[in-house]
């Protein structure tokens, strides 16, 4: 009898698999009804920067554009939620902090070197869907001194200083 009872309970598991699988899938499609994440767009460019030299700017549209620019370049998964909410919450809070196409480039600018520096950006979620943002340690230093000359930073106001 124990045996039926687990034969029976196994078919029962198997049995709901499907509509687990259906919950699911009807799950997703229902999350898509939520507006927020898809309106992508690219406000105009306002400003660029006077780059120190055209490495810099190639190690940053590489590395930090998409989020850090009115240059994004949406890939096709940013219209699928809930994919859709974290990507625009990243370039949403990513050009708030430091947009190099606005004046001024944002209340982070003379940060961005720290973060490089840091390994704070480029995030690691950003990461395993753009590899050829992974900076080599030598890329990741150029940068850093690119981005020291040309937002400024600790490097600039330590030479201001003496």
């Amino acid at each position: 009898m124990a045996r039926d009872d687990r034969h029976r309970q196994n078919n029962d598991t198997a049995s709901a698999r499907p509509y687990k699988w259906l919950a699911a899938a009807c799950t997703l499609l229902l999350l898509q009804l939520i507006p927020y994440g898809r309106a992508h767009s690219n406000p105009p460019v306002q400003a660029q920067p006077a780059w120190d030299s055209p490495r810099t700017e190639q190690l940053f549209t590489r590395a930090c554009a998409t989020c850090h620019s009115n240059q994004t370049e949406w890939p096709w998964y940013s219209q699928v939620a809930p994919a859709s909410w974290l990507i625009q919450r990243h370039v949403d809070e990513g050009r708030s902090k430091f947009n190099v196409n606005v004046p001024g480039f944002g209340p982070e600018a003379d940060e961005a070197a720290a973060a490089v520096r840091e390994g704070e950006m480029p995030e690691k979620t950003y990461l395993p869907l753009h590899p050829e943002a992974r900076l080599t340690p030598a890329e990741t230093q150029a940068l850093v001194s690119g981005l020291h000359k040309t937002f400024g930073g600790e490097a600039s106001q330590e030479k201001g200083a003496d």
